[in-house]
C-alpha cells in the first residue's frame, strides 16, 4: 500500500516527466527537419521517437479503447475486449487518425522551435491529466494498471494539473496556451465521461487514451494558431 501512496504523491511530477519527453521529441523533430527532410517526414520520425521511448503504451491503451467501446455490449464484454492484445479494425483506425492529426498538426508549424515548444507542450499537459482522472474515476477493473496506481489526493492533482498548465503557457505563450489547455480538458473531459458510463471507471487503457486525446488537442490548437500560412 506504501508503495501505491508514494506513486500517487510522485504523480505531481508527471509534467516534468512529459516536458523532458517532449525535449527528447522535439530535438528528433529538429534534427530531421535540419538534415533537409520536409517537415511531415520530419513530424513521424519524432512520433516514432516519442513511441518508442514509451514502448507505445499510451498508443496502445487509445486503441484497445477504440476497440473496447465498438465492440463490447456492456462493460463487461467492452473490459474484455480491452484486455484482448489483439487489435481490431476501430484500433486501428484510432491509431491511423491519432498519429495522423499528430503529425500533420506538427508540419503545420512555422520553425522547427516552435514545433519543438509544441511538443514539449503536449507531452507536459497531457500527462498532467493522469492524476486527476485517477482522483475523479473509480478503476474498472480491480487488480489492473489503472487501480495499481493508486489514488492521488486532489492536492497532487491539482498541483500536476497547475504545473502542466504553467508549462503549456511557457511554451505556446498566453492565448495559445490557454486555448489548448481548454481543449484538452474538455477533451479529456468527455473520455472520461464515455469510460465511467461505458465501463464504470478508469483503466491504464483509458489514461494511455486520455493522454492521447489530450496532446492532439494540445497540438491542433498550436498549429491553428501558430501554423505557418
Amino acid at each position: 500500500v506504501s508503495g501505491h501512496a508514494d506513486l500517487a504523491r510522485a504523480m505531481r511530477a508527471f509534467p516534468l516527466v512529459g516536458a523532458a519527453l517532449g525535449l527528447l521529441v522535439g530535438l528528433v523533430y529538429a534534427l530531421a527537419y535540419g538534415m533537409g527532410l520536409p517537415p511531415l517526414a520530419a513530424a513521424l520520425l519524432a512520433l516514432a521517437a516519442s513511441a518508442l521511448a514509451t514502448g507505445a503504451l499510451h498508443e496502445d491503451g487509445l486503441a484497445d479503447l477504440a476497440d473496447g467501446l465498438a465492440g463490447g455490449q456492456d462493460a463487461g464484454s467492452r473490459l474484455a475486449i480491452m484486455a484482448d492484445g489483439r487489435i481490431g479494425a476501430a484500433g486501428a483506425l484510432a491509431l491511423l487518425f491519432g498519429v495522423g492529426l499528430r503529425a500533420a498538426a506538427l508540419a503545420a508549424l512555422a520553425t522547427p522551435g516552435v514545433a519543438a515548444a509544441a511538443l514539449v507542450a503536449a507531452a507536459a499537459g497531457s500527462r498532467a491529466i493522469f492524476p486527476a482522472l485517477l482522483h475523479r474515476l473509480p478503476p474498472a477493473r480491480p487488480g489492473g494498471l489503472g487501480a495499481m496506481a493508486g489514488v492521488p489526493s486532489s492536492e497532487v492533482a491539482l498541483a500536476a494539473f497547475g504545473l502542466g498548465a504553467l508549462i503549456v503557457l511557457i511554451c505556446l505563450g498566453l492565448a495559445t496556451g490557454l486555448a489548448a489547455i481548454l481543449a484538452a480538458a474538455l477533451a479529456v473531459a468527455a473520455l472520461a465521461a464515455t469510460a465511467r458510463r461505458a465501463l464504470g471507471g478508469q483503466t491504464g487503457d483509458v489514461l494511455g487514451a486520455a493522454q492521447q486525446v489530450a496532446e492532439i488537442a494540445i497540438l491542433l490548437v498550436a498549429a491553428a494558431a501558430l501554423g505557418s500560412a
